[in-house]
């Protein structure tokens, strides 16, 4: 009997933001859309994500990513998804177009539909059927424990500035508790901190017309220091500069990125770097699980990444980064692992 695999059986507010992608001789600029929520994202926003299925006792799912104008790419998974039992290497990848209410793909050994939030996989005689699902992180809406430091609860920026470490931060609050990235610049933390633990959630806008660094790109900083990507990287590769990314240092271990629009997660263990008489004697480390999944794990860091402050014997602040998309940031809170905090005020 043929099967699918060829090693194994078939195992929130409204927002829009218009950005010219046009070449220099082009008559008119394209419009790149950036939804902030589902109404505003278009038909293609619900045929996108994760699916899961069965065939006979095998996990399988797949990944679509949307490109716009009806246009995507179909990653077909063996074993689950990343981070739930994809074995990290068995993919087959598609172009997928939708025409006449449906969604379709196909090559010489696979043809798919998607319709209805349901995908119908066939290869010869066999045949497998996956619905559309939204994933959630197991630290989502985690509550701070008891003498956290709160950095955003949602009601107010105080404990924010601008770039200049004095004026008051400029990033918009939303009535659902978040905050959204509006242009003008990156906000930094009031507090410093050595050692800590770090709790954030964030949400990346539907870009499906942009790609790589423009793709919902935003970062968040530890110390001021250390960038940890925030991008669309959902069904990509899992590089140093995309999603849980240590900025042009360190790919995560597997790409857990969710789709655009769902809520995801960083739970941040950081330890300073160590230095003896002005020398550094010891690199930061730091584990980080991206939607509750480990991605880096007691991984030391070469130094400041792109954008960062100078690596000294000093606390740092948490800095998150406004590269021009409308990303959303909420329930941002930090345990500290020692008493080196230090108030900018």
């Amino acid at each position: 009997m043929k099967r699918l695999f060829a090693a194994a059986p078939f195992a929130a507010c409204l927002f829009a933001l218009s950005l010219s992608s046009a070449h220099s001789d082009d008559p008119k600029p394209k419009k790149i859309l950036a939804a902030a929520n589902e109404k505003d994202a278009g038909e293609d926003f619900q045929i996108q994500g994760d699916y899961i299925g069965m065939h006979k006792s095998d996990k399988v799912a797949a990944q679509v990513i949307a490109k716009g104008e009806g246009k995507f790419v179909v990653n077909l998974l063996k074993g689950g998804l990343p981070g739930d039992g994809w074995d990290g290497k068995t993919k087959h990848t598609f172009d997928a177009k939708s025409e006449g209410g449906k969604t379709s793909f196909n090559n010489k050994e696979f043809a798919g539909t998607i319709a209805g939030g349901k995908m119908t996989v066939t290869k010869g005689d066999e045949n497998a059927s996956l619905e559309r699902v939204i994933r959630k992180s197991s630290t989502l809406n985690a509550k701070p424990p008891t003498g956290a430091v709160v950095l955003f609860d949602g009601k107010s920026l105080d404990h924010w500035t601008k770039g200049d470490r004095k004026t008051a931060a400029h990033w918009k609050l939303l009535d659902d508790g978040s905050m959204q990235v509006p242009g003008g610049g990156d906000i930094y933390s009031k507090e410093k901190f050595k050692d800590f633990t770090l709790h954030v959630e964030f949400c990346l806008p539907f870009m499906p017309h942009a790609s790589g660094q423009g793709r919902a790109n935003s970062g968040v900083y530890l110390q001021d220091r250390y960038e940890v990507q925030v991008l669309d990287s959902f069904g990509l590769k899992g590089l140093d500069n995309e999603c849980a990314g240590i900025y042009s240092q360190f790919a995560p271990k597997v790409n857990m990125c969710f789709p655009p629009l769902s809520w995801q997660t960083y739970d941040i263990d950081f330890i300073a770097a160590r230095y003896e008489n002005e020398k550094r004697i010891k690199p930061a480390i730091v584990t980080i699980r991206h939607n509750g999944v480990i991605v880096h794990e007691n991984q030391e860091i070469k130094g400041p990444t792109g954008g960062g402050d100078k690596e000294e014997d000093t606390p740092g602040g948490i800095h998150l980064q406004d590269h021009g998309n409308p990303l959303m940031y909420r329930n941002i809170w930090v345990v500290e692992k020692n008493s080196s905090r230090r108030n900018l005020e």
